[in-house]
């Protein structure tokens, strides 16, 4: 069907809400239209996200019905009772219509006769995924769009594990939402599946179970009651989920100093403060730091709307505050972990740290110096929860840390995805620690650089918007794949990893491996010195991104490096 076919069936909808006619109506122009009808909105392993609004493409009711849809017939295709009543657990952020789309997806799991267990208010991701676990139930649904503009919202499936959807449900999920008609999705009536007790509320009883194991997180705690306590922490929500427990988790574990960015503190869909929620972006920050200079705090850390990813801001030997990398705060956690509980004699022979593919080898240098393991794993914590499933079928490690570059850490495995609120008690911790021995968090990075070579990740996005953004991504990468570059900067490519293809390839002398991973469209180039180059296009937003790690003696070295492998890219781009 022709999207000015949809568009029309969309626009004589007589029962359509207000808000999706006026959005109809607004739209000034063809390309507007047809971008918001031309394609349904992509549904992947990681759910969906999109611009809220009117049409196909769009996060809207009835898109999330359909999704929802899909669900229910995949738990309808077990035939077995218990899977309903184990149920779904549904949380969402502070973002536009949230609410509503959650309970929106507890009416249609109810029309299913499947058990929606709905969070009576916003709560964190990771709180949704410790919420499918705690209470057993067979999935979890987040309505969330993480660190995306207020314009966006979004949709996650949660497998048993509490870890994103398995690629095997997800394929069936993906399979019936194709057969769905989105207006004629069956929806019960929620004053009726309460009485039913289809349809349940979360709350604080779920909050304490989730806090009891926050408490799990810290390792030194005598060293939290003589300097954590007095120690000074400025923490921002950034308008979305984090305030409504991270601080009540950092009190539990001993913090008692803590100030919230007011300003940020309340939950705001339209993200007043900020240009971007993301606490990868400097600006996200500013406010923190500047409450931090007044305050004369020793760390500044702020987390996105779902409070999943967290960055931090610490304090330089001038005064000034410089934010970390997320690849410099997993290397100093890291260090911090395995420093800590080697001498509480808690490190086990077996430890392992899960990483991603193009998260820096920083820490895993740290892991080896301390005889750990380190594990790689596609980008995606849903591939980081799948090493610790297998852990704990096969007892063959532990698992110690996960992290992946983009902001997301995991400390203990009662949640299967990043989780800020682990992250946020941990990193108060490490302040804590390099406080007691007259030092700043700063101070300790700038130590590991010395011990370990300065490691210096840099990462850059194109995006392609619109109906051709797809195809000019794949467009991209199979110039990267048929054009094989030889080198990049003044390094050669010595080793290839095609991880759609499988292929570990020594360009030296000519020996291919597999790599025993699930096919992704990722390339990654290996060059002499053990810098390396990572392409890979986004799995939740129309980009390619492009990654780049160099380690060197000195900062300059490395940097230098860094730019001469970027020129290198630019010039391949615009060849």
């Amino acid at each position: 069907m022709s999207w000015k076919k949809t568009y029309n069936i969309w626009l004589e909808k007589a029962d359509l809400s207000a808000d999706l006619k006026a959005d109809l109506k607004n739209m000034q122009n063809d390309g507007e239209r047809e971008d918001a009808f031309y394609t349904p909105l992509s549904f992947g392993t990681a759910g969906m996200r999109g611009i809220l609004g009117a049409g196909i493409n769009r996060m809207n009711i009835y898109t999330v019905r359909q999704a929802t849809e899909g669900l229910a017939r995949l738990i309808d295709s077990f035939e077995d009772s218990a899977l309903k009543n184990r149920g779904v657990a549904i949380s969402y952020d502070s973002r536009h219509y949230s609410s509503e789309f959650a309970k929106e997806a507890g009416r249609v799991l109810g029309a299913h006769g499947i058990k929606a267990f709905v969070f009576e208010q916003l709560r964190p991701t990771p709180e949704l995924s410790f919420a499918v676990r705690h209470l057993n139930a067979y999935a979890g649904i987040m309505i969330t769009a993480s660190h995306n503009p207020k314009n966006y919202n979004g949709y996650k499936i949660y497998g048993e594990d509490g870890g994103q959807m398995p690629p095997k449900e997800s394929d069936i999920i993906t399979d019936a939402i194709r057969q769905v008609d989105m207006f004629n999705v069956p929806v019960a009536d929620l004053d009726t599946l309460k009485k039913q007790k289809l349809y349940q509320n979360l709350g604080v009883e779920l909050d304490q179970a989730y806090l009891k194991n926050i408490k799990t997180v810290s390792i030194n705690q005598e060293l939290i009651d003589t300097v954590g306590k007095e120690m000074k922490l400025v923490y921002s929500p950034l308008h979305g989920t984090g305030g409504l427990i991270t601080g009540q988790a950092l009190e539990n574990a001993g913090f008692k100093n803590v100030v919230m960015v007011p300003e940020q503190k309340e939950p705001n869909g339209d993200f007043p403060t900020v240009e971007l929620p993301n606490p990868e972006d400097p600006k996200a920050l500013s406010m923190g730091i500047e409450l931090a200079n007044q305050e004369d705090a020793d760390v500044v850390i702020a987390v996105d709307p779902d409070a999943d990813r967290m960055g931090t801001a610490v304090r330089q030997p001038s005064g000034e505050y410089v934010m970390l990398t997320g690849n410099q705060i997993g290397a100093v956690m890291m260090n911090y972990i395995l420093t800590a509980q080697k001498a509480a004699n808690l490190l086990p022979d077996n430890g392992v740290l899960v990483k991603s593919i193009v998260s820096s080898e920083f820490a895993a240098d740290i892991a080896a110096s301390f005889g750990i393991k380190t594990i790689n794993v596609l980008t995606g914590f849903k591939y980081i929860a799948e090493q610790i499933k297998n852990y704990e079928l096969n007892h063959d490690h532990t698992f110690l840390f996960g992290f992946e570059e983009s902001y997301g850490y995991l400390v203990k495995p009662f949640v299967r995805d990043k989780d800020s609120v682990q992250a946020t008690v941990l990193m108060a911790e490490v302040a804590a620690y390099y406080k007691s021995i007259g030092k700043t968090v700063y101070d300790g990075v700038q130590e590991l650089f010395e011990q370990f070579g300065y490691f210096i990740e840099d990462t850059k996005a194109l995006t392609f918007t619109g109906i051709d953004g797809k195809a000019q991504i794949e467009q991209l990468i199979a110039k990267f794949r048929k054009e094989v570059p030889t080198s990049f900067g003044a390094l050669d490519v010595v080793r290839i990893e095609d991880f759609a293809a499988g292929t570990d390839t020594d360009m030296v002398s000519g020996t291919v491996h597999e790599i025993k991973l699930p096919a992704a469209e990722v390339l990654k180039y290996w060059l002499s010195d053990g810098s390396w180059v990572a392409v890979r296009p986004s799995g939740t937003e129309p980009k390619i991104k492009f990654y780049v790690g160099t380690k060197g003696a000195t900062s300059e070295l490395a940097r230098t490096q860094l730019v001469a492998i970027q020129t290198t890219i630019e010039s391949y781009l615009n060849n």
